[in-house]
């Protein structure tokens, strides 16, 4: 089983083009199942060994150590695409958890901030670095809508100032162009004054004070520190600002599709949740106005 994994991360890796993150969880996946079906077998497990009664007694086994529903479905889809490769690969007749059904999940409904939230997070007083830095942080994550890993990968020459636009490298590395504001011109043209006296040793558009490339860790940090500034009432985090960005958006009347381009979804039934929220939003101001709510 490992040197079929060692193979299938291989693929991922150079024909798939998968991130790093992608191919960290794929393997932590896999050979999660790989322990457990060693152990059920008492021997070391061949892909051959493995049949839907093991993937059954695994998810079981997940079930009893109360896992996640969703955690679960991420294990089951890892392994249907490994044993769908093996498949291709001439190394299996038939893929084993091709049949078995996923954990029915709950729609979670997106947690968004209101407008006049988002405008008081984002209001950072101070000119030192760090403020400059969170600034520009925070303007960029609403302005565009881009989740924090592809904020900390991006590189100087990804951003053009002019043209208000940054060009974006996200999940199975695809590439999109995204747009911001004047605001969010403003405070990256601060942030560049401060950046170019921190002598970067990247080229990463945000460093930290050393001059290397920001963390996801440290803009969540970041985040974390200006909500409890704020003394904002609800949790939020780098992705609570990409959900508020597609809902406001499709609160003033956005098409979905062009949230769908923005915010990089491979498919619009993703884009579809914050159609449920803007619906909740609309009740919400029926109930507080119309005379007879």
């Amino acid at each position: 089983m490992r040197a079929a994994t060692a193979a299938f991360l291989r693929h991922l890796e150079r024909e798939r083009n998968a991130s790093p993150h992608t191919l960290q969880a794929y393997g932590l996946d896999i050979e999660q199942f790989t322990e457990h079906a060693e152990g059920a077998l008492g021997r070391s497990a061949r892909p051959e060994d493995v049949d839907p009664v093991l993937i059954r007694g695994f998810l079981a086994e997940l079930h009893r150590r109360g896992l996640r529903k969703v955690s679960s479905a991420r294990k089951l889809a890892a392994l249907r695409t490994f044993f769908r490769y093996l498949c291709r690969e001439g190394r299996l007749a038939k893929n084993p958890a091709r049949a078995i059904l996923s954990p029915r999940l709950e729609k979670r409904i997106p947690s968004v901030l209101e407008e006049a939230q988002v405008e008081e997070l984002l209001a950072v007083p101070g000119d030192g670095d760090a403020a400059v830095r969170a600034r520009a942080v925070l303007e960029l994550l609403y302005a565009t809508g881009i989740r924090c890993a592809e904020l900390v990968a991006l590189d100087r020459g990804e951003v053009d100032l002019d043209a208000r636009m940054i060009r974006v490298l996200g999940k199975g590395r695809k590439e999109r162009v995204v747009l911001f504001g004047g605001r969010s011109r403003t405070a990256l043209r601060e942030w560049l004054t401060v950046r170019s006296r921190l002598r970067p040793r990247a080229d990463a558009l945000f460093v930290n004070r050393r001059g290397e490339r920001l963390s996801d860790r440290g803009v969540r940090g970041l985040v974390a520190r200006r909500v409890k500034q704020v003394a904002l009432e609800r949790r939020c985090s780098p992705h609570t600002l990409r959900h508020s960005f597609a809902t406001h958006l499709l609160t003033r009347g956005a098409d979905l599709r062009a949230i769908q381009e923005l915010l990089g979804h491979a498919s619009l039934s993703t884009t579809q949740r914050y159609t449920h929220v803007d619906t909740r939003h609309l009740l919400e101001v029926y109930k507080k106005t119309h005379p007879r709510a």
